[in-house]
């Protein structure tokens, strides 16, 4: 048993998106049992370019006692059924990564080996028709089904969100002290963090720390010196530029990325505004001309100054490291293309809540924190990397050399298995389900050579009744479906922002 002590002393580096979902999770799991304290500073700016994410952010607010049409009523959010991929496989070109399952899968076989054998009987639909939310995303409707069939995430403002998240924290009994920290003081004899020395010389002692200082890395790194796996050799884009612009039109429940000739653009929109940025390489494309074009492509007027965002994809080698844990950016970074940011802070955080001492740290938890955050990434950077790797664009030398790069062989198996099988299995609980590799793979032009031969027991007459029912089923759920941007308007309708457009 636990020997009573004192409450564990739990101090957060650095507010944003990753600060605040760490202290408003930790807070409502154990703030009568731990001492928590947030330290940031006003003059220090976040990225805070996370306005898109995946479903299961759906479960982290679900834990933290959210109420959704709040919540979106707070952030600006509207719904996101997924991602449109544009000029990806090759320029002019496009394709939906949808969430949620296409068709029925048989428990031997995913529904694709079913659509594939249909192909050779004659049954000439696309792929697309027998995804619900796909059918959904591309009439821009939505709602809430009885069932949950219906698939979906947000589109959010990430420094509204975590305005609000501070809010609930606060109310949890978590500290927020206002500081810019100056040196990270380490214990002399262990080698653990003692303190935070911020400007003025106040001193914030802890017994955990928690490193969301973004790219900086001020504990994990400029203190501890974990260490730092550069994955560029894989993903070459280096930079970024995000701004936001006014509405123009109705938003849509999905997100756009748009590939270039050194790169891609997002485009995210929001109830009121629009989200946008532009992804490039430096080496094939200027920040000067990286900002022209994007400027020459968004929509609305701008309604801030343009974010010039220097990063570098990789990961810490150690994320947990002695009495300290990276948590957002500082743990590392890929870049925003499947909206994968705020959904690794908020597996870093409950993995936290998970692995809290109640006294010494055990070894064991930092090693087994270690693993499970490495896998995370590992599997990411897999998916991220396929996009670029498996494309028929050979325009630029950008889009040259990526298609001609070496990728992992983790990576390069799973190309080839589904390429000559069509199947895909998945991992330790790996993120991107087999429907995601599926749509992203055929998307980027991988049409498997067989499919399993358990599709081919359906007789013909079965077949036919098999799919027709899956399409008929999806277009019938589809049409009973309103308009997203007027459900969102009765849902969680937000109100208008004070004009602050930049000058």
């Amino acid at each position: 048993m636990n020997k009573a002590a004192s409450p564990l002393r739990v101090v957060v580096a650095g507010g944003g998106t990753a600060g605040w979902m760490t202290a408003a999770a930790l807070a409502h799991t154990l703030g009568p049992v731990i001492e928590l304290t947030l330290v940031e500073s006003d003059a220090i700016g976040t990225i805070g370019v996370g306005e898109s994410t995946i479903p299961p952010m759906q479960l982290f607010n679900r834990l933290l006692g959210i109420n959704e049409a709040e919540f979106m009523r707070a952030t600006q959010a509207t719904f996101k059924l997924g991602i449109m991929f544009e000029n990806w496989r090759d320029v002019g070109h496009k394709y939906f990564h949808s969430f949620g399952t296409t068709g029925k899968d048989h428990w031997s076989a995913g529904f694709q080996h079913f659509w594939m054998h249909g192909l050779t009987q004659g049954h000439e639909h696309p792929y697309d028709d027998y995804a619900l939310e796909l059918q959904a995303a591309m009439q821009s409707r939505f709602a809430h089904l009885p069932d949950d069939r219906l698939n979906y995430a947000y589109q959010l403002d990430s420094a509204l969100y975590a305005r609000f998240l501070r809010q609930r924290a606060e109310a949890g009994g978590a500290t927020r002290i206002e500081g810019r920290i100056a040196q990270v003081e380490l214990n002399g004899e262990s080698g653990d963090i003692a303190a935070l020395v911020l400007d003025g010389d106040r001193r914030i002692e802890g017994d955990l720390f928690i490193d969301c200082t973004g790219f900086r890395a001020l504990l994990i790194e400029g203190a501890l010196h974990a260490g730092f796996d550069d994955w560029s050799h894989w993903r070459p884009c280096d930079s970024a530029i995000a701004i936001q612009t006014s509405s123009v039109r109705p938003a849509v429940p999905y997100t756009r990325a748009i590939a270039h000739d050194a790169g891609w653009q997002w485009r995210i929109p929001l109830q009121h505004r629009q989200g946008n940025g532009i992804v490039y390489c430096s080496r094939y494309l200027s920040q000067e001309a990286a900002q022209e074009r994007l400027f020459a492509t968004i929509e609305g007027d701008k309604l801030v100054k343009p974010n010039i965002i220097k990063y570098q994809t990789g990961v810490r080698r150690r994320q947990w490291h002695r009495n300290c844990v990276a948590v957002g950016l500082s743990g590392g970074f890929m870049e925003p293309l499947e909206s994968t940011s705020i959904h690794l802070i908020q597996r870093a955080v409950l993995r936290i809540c998970r692995m809290l001492p109640a006294g010494r740290v055990s070894e064991r938890d930092i090693a087994e924190f270690n693993e499970q955050q490495f896998t995370d990434m590992e599997q990411i950077r897999d998916f991220l990397i396929l996009h670029y790797k498996v494309t028929d664009r050979r325009d630029s030398p950008f889009w040259r050399h990526v298609a001609s790069m070496a990728i992992p062989d983790s990576l390069a198996h799973k190309i080839e298995l589904f390429r000559e099988t069509g199947r895909v299995f998945r991992k330790n609980e790996e993120l991107f389900v087999e429907n995601s590799w599926v749509q992203v793979m055929m998307g980027q032009g991988i049409m498997p050579q067989s499919w399993h031969p358990v599709a081919a027991k359906l007789r013909p007459g079965e077949l036919t009744a098999f799919l027709s029912g899956l399409r008929d089923s999806v277009a019938r759920t589809v049409a009973g479906l309103p308009d997203h941007h007027a459900y969102v308007s009765r849902y969680c309708a937000a109100a208008e922002p004070r004009d602050n457009k930049a000058a």
